[in-house]
């Protein structure tokens, strides 16, 4: 038998995707290592905000006792600058799985990179910041205009569903992408889906965002959902993606549903307790689109011809793809000129520590195939 490969993993972020990955990651493991040309792939660094557990010596961290090795380890938290350096130092490929939500890891990319460590994840902040940084995280990557790690994100849109190796597949081969439209989060599918059945009826509003807060489909602070932002950065990266230099998820317009006299709440508990006084704008809103045989729903569009990217409410027909979606699924059409009028369409559970972690595997995989 070939002697294996060897490729490190190092993992931040242990919450509800970083646990699915690494259980997904103990599968993959036990497969590689039977494969014809097997990889040993092993894990040297696992941390959370604030605890880290590493191997100062790279010999393998345990996949079956990660967690309570974790609460139990004295080691010193390692900042931006010391992870680079312990990666760097390694006597062979790492890759980097940042699983966290955080900006000041993802500013950082681009160093990983030049030192030649790979970086998958779902962190959607890094990509849909300014221009610059995106320019700077494809310039330093292999898979960019770089001779340096390689960077795959494809959860960072979509979770698991294959939205942005399906984009960039349209792009590489030719075809002209026209518009891209859908609906980008979980949450506000599912609120909307509940809120404007397309069979009729539904709650009040206030009541649909409070049950989809206990049912955990939304963030902690239900505002982080209905202002918009979530959506915006996803619309930033395809838009990017599709060849529209977009500066940022704020310099478009993205519709908050935070009635503007609630967005000085101090807290989310605050906020779902004063929002039932502002049902009525929203139930109007219903009656409006039901009298025109019409849904609403919440949805992102980029039209790349004339350069426009909107995120907010929209009327759909009822017989419409978006209309029909059912509970906290996504769907995103791409409209290009192979596929003419019907849209290329990709529909799916978008949302979910176990697919979302599927993606971020599979990114893994794509590295490894290239390593």
């Amino acid at each position: 038998m070939p002697t294996p490969r060897q490729v490190y993993v190092a993992v931040i972020g242990v919450g509800g995707v970083g646990k699915a990955f690494l259980s997904q990651l103990q599968a993959l493991k036990t497969r590689l290592a039977k494969a014809r040309q097997p990889i040993c792939l092993d894990l040297i660094l696992v941390s959370r905000s604030s605890k880290t557990l590493f191997s100062e010596s790279f010999r393998p961290l345990s996949l079956e006792t990660w967690e309570q090795d974790l609460a139990a380890s004295k080691q010193p938290v390692l900042d931006n600058e010391m992870l680079v350096e312990y990666l760097a130092t390694a006597p062979e490929k790492v890759v980097l799985v940042d699983n966290t939500s955080s900006l000041a890891i993802a500013e950082n990319y681009p160093r990983f990179l030049r030192k030649g460590v790979s970086i998958v994840t779902p962190n959607k902040k890094g990509f849909s910041d300014s221009y610059n940084l995106w320019q700077d995280m494809f310039a330093a990557a292999s898979n960019g205009s770089g001779e340096g790690g390689y960077l795959f994100h494809e959860s960072t849109v979509g979770a698991g569903l294959p939205v942005l190796s399906t984009l960039k597949e349209l792009v590489e081969t030719g075809d002209e992408v026209t518009k891209i439209e859908g609906v980008f989060s979980g949450t506000m599918s599912f609120l909307f889906n509940s809120f404007m059945p397309v069979a009729g009826g539904g709650g009040q509003f206030s009541a649909e965002v409070k049950k989809a807060k206990e049912l955990g489909y939304t963030e902690p602070d239900p505002r982080d959902d209905l202002n918009g932002l979530d959506v915006a950065r996803k619309l930033t990266i395809l838009a990017r993606l599709a060849g529209l230099p977009i500066e940022s998820p704020t310099s478009f317009p993205v519709q908050s549903l935070i009635p503007r006299e609630l967005e000085t709440c101090q807290s989310g508990d605050e906020f779902l307790e004063k929002l039932p006084n502002f049902d009525s704008d929203m139930e109007a809103l219903k009656k409006e689109a039901a009298s025109e045989g019409k849904v609403v729903r919440f949805v992102g569009s980029i039209d790349v011809a004339s350069k426009k990217v909107e995120v907010g409410l929209q009327k759909f027909d009822a017989s419409h793809p978006i209309a029909a979606l059912k509970g906290s699924d996504n769907i995103i059409n791409f409209y290009t000129k192979r596929y003419g009028s019907n849209p290329l369409i990709i529909q799916g559970a978008g949302a979910g520590g176990d697919v979302t972690a599927m993606g971020v595997t599979g990114d893994l995989i794509k590295v490894l195939n290239r390593l």
